[in-house]
């Protein structure tokens, strides 16, 4: 039986991560651009990957079931990967709690039914959620950590009017994915599995690029500027530390974010970089 490792969302970090992890396994890849999953699934045959598709919408429980059911049928799941997600440049906030919190934690729920013992999943988050740490009230993160997935997009903090703009529900979306993560590190651990997020900082993805270019473009780009490192970051960094918590070398790591930054955030905690409105 094959080995299955199912990478859901092919934009820049995805095909990174299938290109860096994906040798040697039945690769299913998953996205709700059918168009731009031909053209990563093509140059991934071309390039020697065995490579399955399926077209997903996370936001709905019964496609991310059918995809898990999919992954099931293919082989041991060994590893999924959730890169799939929306930026506030990219999509108005009712759009982004619907993909990136409801969309994760749908995902970790039916992959988590059909993960092999051995397994691995990592879902990105981002950075975002990083700098929420100690701002959010608890009742908010308890929230955010415990309740039923159908009931997540009903909770006040997230309704119109609660939610001032696409940045603010990304940030409650992306420090959601950290929290459930963690929660969901016992049920995956029940079946011998792990699971881990990774928070990327500045990546020079398309979607990086656009919000770049946005209106935060300005004081990311001092962000980084003030970090550690004072690069971008690249799809090879997040392939890279993904590989690490798929991979054989983190068996004792599980229910824990990696922030994958440059040193953003270090920068801004300790006062080498102030945010703006801070």
């Amino acid at each position: 039986m094959s080995d299955v490792l199912v990478v859901i969302g092919v934009g820049g970090m995805g095909e990174a991560i299938a290109r860096r992890s994906g040798a040697g396994k039945q690769l299913l890849l998953a996205d709700f651009d059918d168009a731009a999953l031909g053209r990563v699934a093509e140059a991934l045959t071309g390039d020697g990957y065995a490579v399955t598709t399926q077209s997903v919408d996370v936001s709905s429980r019964e496609s991310v079931a059918a995809l898990a059911a999919a992954a099931a049928e293919l082989g041991a799941v060994t590893g999924v990967v959730h890169t799939a997600g929306l930026s506030p440049m990219q999509a108005p906030a009712a759009a982004i709690l619907a993909v990136d919190l409801y969309g994760v934690a749908v995902s970790l729920e039916e992959f988590g039914k059909v993960i092999a013992p051995g397994g691995s999943g990592v879902v990105i988050a981002s950075m975002a959620g990083s700098f929420t740490v100690g701002r959010f009230p608890a009742e908010m993160e308890q929230a955010l950590t415990h309740t039923p997935a159908e009931e997540l997009l009903s909770l006040p903090f997230v309704q119109e009017g609660a939610v001032p703009d696409p940045g603010v529900a990304y940030s409650i979306s992306k420090r959601a994915n950290q929290l459930r993560v963690q929660s969901a590190a016992t049920q995956w651990g029940e079946r011998g599995a792990r699971v881990n997020s990774i928070s990327p900082g500045v990546i020079a993805t398309p979607m990086g690029q656009q919000e770049l270019a946005g209106s935060s473009g300005e004081s990311m780009r001092g962000m980084v500027a003030g970090s550690g490192t004072g690069r971008l970051g690249t799809p090879a960094d997040i392939a890279a530390s993904a590989a690490f918590l798929l991979g054989p070398d983190s068996t004792f790591i599980t229910g824990t974010d990696l922030l994958v930054d440059g040193g953003v955030v270090a920068a801004v905690r300790t006062g080498a970089v102030t945010l703006p409105g801070a």
